[in-house]
């Protein structure tokens, strides 16, 4: 005799049997809210969210046309405009660029990844046009002293790059100094979760969101405790920086990041309850 088991009941035997460790990926819908408790062992709710609702991945954008040059410098300064140290460490490599004030959206870009190739100028474009990944770390301000046409290539509305050097000379010969190209979004391959490095102190908490997969920038963030802190929206203080005042010491971090694509993903528990200022903890990533 076949028997009708309860979505609910079923719900709840697969979280008894697999326990949610640090994180999930929750898909933009009013059903990413809907989760099951179960009582972890140090007496703390451990929640795991039904996902109910398949947003498809981040399939990246079409071919638009820009323009591209390049500027020189080092892993400390190629991400400081989104708040990333070191592009190094933290996982871009030099394959990043400072985008203008057109692209970069007051630094909600942060993060994201494009694809770009030299056309247009067989004299300075590298043979066979190759393309290029790069992940947006900074920001090329307006230069209102020169002409849009002229030296102030990213002043608005131009949409311009401004590749790190070690990666522009793939694309093309240094010595044109700026190239036409044609640009898309793509979707960010990375390694490993999501990392979350707390810095400021008890009374302004700071987050860096880095190494973020799929669109790979962040336009929303959220923090709850395990004791008192309630779900909390962060405000985003510069970059893919987030800060708020609210009291997060002493409890065990869950941490709620949503991307341009709508989608969310939340790190339960991903710092423990003894995390300390200065330390990074990893969730799980986009798909």
């Amino acid at each position: 005799m076949a028997y009708e088991v309860p979505l609910q009941a079923l719900l709840g035997l697969v979280t008894l049997i697999f326990p949610p460790l640090v994180a999930d990926v929750v898909h933009a819908s009013t059903a990413w809210r809907l989760a099951t408790k179960l009582l972890g062992d140090d007496g703390h709710d451990i929640h795991t969210v039904a996902r109910t609702h398949n947003r498809p991945r981040f399939g990246g954008g079409p071919w638009k046309h820009a323009h591209a040059t390049f500027y020189e410098g080092g892993p400390g300064t190629f991400g400081g405009a989104c708040g990333y140290e070191d592009v190094i460490k933290e996982g871009y490599g030099l394959d990043t660029a400072a985008l203008s004030e057109a692209l970069f959206n007051k630094g909600l870009s942060c993060g994201a990844c494009y694809e770009i190739k030299c056309v247009d100028n067989p004299q300075w474009c590298k043979p066979g046009q190759p393309t290029l990944a790069v992940t947006a770390t900074n920001n090329c301000p307006p230069n209102w002293n020169q002409p849009s046409d002229n030296g102030g290539w990213c002043n608005p509305p131009r949409e311009h790059f401004d590749i790190a050097k070690p990666s522009f000379i793939k694309i093309a010969e240094y010595k044109a100094g700026i190239v036409p190209v044609m640009y898309r979004r793509v979707p960010c391959l990375k390694k490993g979760g999501i990392k979350f490095t707390i810095t400021g102190n008890p009374y302004f908490n700071q987050v860096l969101v880095w190494n973020v997969g799929g669109a790979g920038d962040v336009t929303g963030m959220q923090v709850k405790g395990s004791k008192k802190l309630k779900w909390t929206t962060m405000k985003r203080l510069w970059g893919q920086k987030w800060e708020t005042d609210a009291k997060m010491v002493g409890e065990s971090l869950t941490f709620r990041v949503r991307a341009s694509d709508g989608r969310y993903s939340t790190s339960w528990h991903v710092a423990p309850s003894n995390w300390q200022f200065g330390q990074t903890f990893e969730g799980k990533n986009f798909r």
